[in-house]
């Protein structure tokens, strides 16, 4: 018979491999709304580039995943049951945002299903406070630039080409936006991904500390590196989940929130690509859907400000407020009513 922590782990990896595949479809929008809703691509076209490029992506660097392992909490309250009901929060609350078309961010519900999970297992002294800190004021900052990024950018595009009939402009930069929006993809993907790596380190750092179980020596782990075959597995569930799509929240980004042509999205992919791929070889981790977001308002600013829909940018800022509470609040209920049946 196989023993309960051995089966916990195999749940935990089972758990963050969905939420990488949900956090692909649900932030598919992220890297191809634009490009979808100025007819740079189509939409079959877009997804399949973004599924291929986020592999990529994946496999390029592990500092996120690091920060993410072992900058939230105190490793020693770690448990098996502690990461399967942060990552259950995080999952229940991309799909929660994922119904109602909100880009709401997969970085943040990660981390509030951790601390609720943590919380619940060891009162909140168990978060490593300065870490967090860390992590949430890039998790602010990363926005706020990209607005200012998208906006200077976009500023620096109307006057250089001023002189450029519309028609031209457009037919020009829908073809360099087919590049833009794969830089964005391949970002997402090193941004992204990791978060599930980090977890799955974790939940392998813990399995190594509480069971003595004659395992296979590939999932034995005495420091945070992060495995070959997590790389992989994260990325490939990275890619399927992109493959699979996500229109609800493309129609938000791409369509509702701000009207764009070409040149807009070219300018908005580029920026924020640009900071998340400064955040990521930092090791921050980022919100790739609070970054183009937050490029596309500055965008649409350079522009008039009636050119964004208020109504759309309300709703999108409640789902980022709420996220890291509410995505806590569900963690912290799932390990109170699982624990007693799987816990240890």
């Amino acid at each position: 018979m196989l023993d309960l922590t051995l089966v916990m782990l195999l749940l935990v990896v089972a758990a963050a491999l969905i939420f990488d595949y949900v956090n692909g479809f649900h932030d598919t929008a992220n890297a191809i709304a634009t490009c979808v809703s100025t007819r740079a691509m189509s939409v079959r076209s877009a997804i399949v580039m973004a599924a291929g490029l986020n592999f990529v992506g994946a496999m390029i660097s592990t500092k996120v995943a690091g920060t993410i392992g072992k900058g939230i909490v105190d490793g020693s309250n770690v448990t098996q049951m502690v990461v399967l009901a942060g990552i259950l929060g995080a999952i229940i609350w991309d799909l929660i945002t994922w119904y109602y078309g909100m880009p709401a961010s997969s970085s943040h519900a990660i981390i509030g299903g951790i601390m609720g999970a943590v919380t619940a297992h060891a009162g909140a002294s168990a978060l490593h406070w300065h870490g967090l800190e860390k992590i949430i004021l890039a998790l602010i900052i990363s926005p706020i630039l990209g607005t200012i990024i998208g906006f200077i950018f976009m500023v620096i595009m109307m006057w250089s080409f001023r002189n450029t009939p519309p028609h031209a402009l457009n037919k020009g930069f829908r073809k360099l936006q087919v590049v833009s929006a794969g830089f964005m993809a391949f970002s997402h993907g090193t941004a992204d991904a990791q978060k599930s790596m980090g977890v799955i380190t974790m939940a392998l750092v813990s399995f190594g500390t509480m069971t003595t179980l004659n395992v296979p020596s590939w999932l034995k782990l005495t420091t945070f590196d992060v495995p070959t075959w997590v790389k992989i597995a994260c990325a490939v569930a990275m890619g399927l989940g992109t493959a699979a799509g996500g229109w609800r929240i493309i129609k938000t980004v791409g369509r509702d929130f701000v009207k764009l042509q070409p040149v807009h999205g070219f300018c908005v992919e580029t920026a924020s690509a640009g900071v998340i791929l400064g955040a990521a070889a930092m090791g921050m981790p980022t919100s790739t859907t609070h970054v183009i977001t937050s490029a596309i308002l500055g965008v649409g600013l350079s522009k008039r400000m009636s050119a964004v829909n208020w109504g759309i940018a309300y709703r999108i800022l409640w789902a980022w407020i709420l996220t890291i509470p509410a995505s806590a609040a569900v963690a912290y209920v799932a390990y109170v009513v699982l624990n007693p049946f799987l816990g240890r």
